[in-house]
């Protein structure tokens, strides 16, 4: 995938998948929002295409669902969610496609941290976006929107990335390059 016509197309599919699959899980009532439908594609398109094209799916995607749809609502929600998107398909790109192995292993590393950090920087905008119109943003408000209510979809993410990313490589289409040493042991 090193091709610049390539990465763009996926860039638009995963652009394409993050306006649609929010209708999919707004249709479950009680934990529809906190599936948390936009990350996936996001998170997909820094690990395939690059933190390059992951971080700008990740910033253009909430505002642009935002003016498409009204959903989410652009200030403050779709504005801090362009921030936390864009972290998310950077450092997941980055921390994956410097890691040494690409493997599950560096691919869990890669998820996590661009999870941790993606929402510290959401956190950080809300804090300066609720603090323009004089408004507080709570520890509790953080620990609530960032982990509490995102339990479903940081599950969903964990099991499901893995997974697509396992059957690119079974299919050829991303390849994982090189094993760790442990897994290789494992084999021989």
């Amino acid at each position: 995938m090193k091709r610049l016509t390539g990465k763009i197309t996926l860039s638009a599919m995963f652009m394409a998948l993050g306006m649609v699959l929010p209708f999919l899980t707004g249709q479950i009532q009680q934990i529809g929002s906190m599936l948390l439908p936009m990350h996936l594609p996001v998170l997909l398109c820094g690990l395939i295409c690059g933190w390059e094209c992951g971080a700008i799916v990740g910033f253009c995607l909430p505002l642009l669902r935002s003016v498409t749809f009204g959903m989410p609502v652009l200030y403050p929600n779709a504005l801090a969610m362009a921030f936390e998107l864009a972290t998310y398909g950077l450092v997941a790109g980055l921390l994956y496609g410097h890691s040494r192995w690409k493997c599950v292993r560096a691919l869990y590393r890669s998820l996590i941290v661009a999870m941790l950090a993606g929402r510290i920087v959401w956190g950080i905008a809300e804090v300066v976006l609720l603090g323009i119109n004089g408004n507080a943003f709570t520890w509790k408000m953080f620990l609530s929107g960032a982990l509490l209510n995102a339990i479903p979809g940081i599950v969903i993410q964990l099991t499901l990335i893995p997974a697509i990313m396992v059957a690119c490589n079974k299919t050829g289409f991303v390849k994982f390059e090189k094993s760790h040493p442990t897994a290789q042991n494992a084999e021989d």
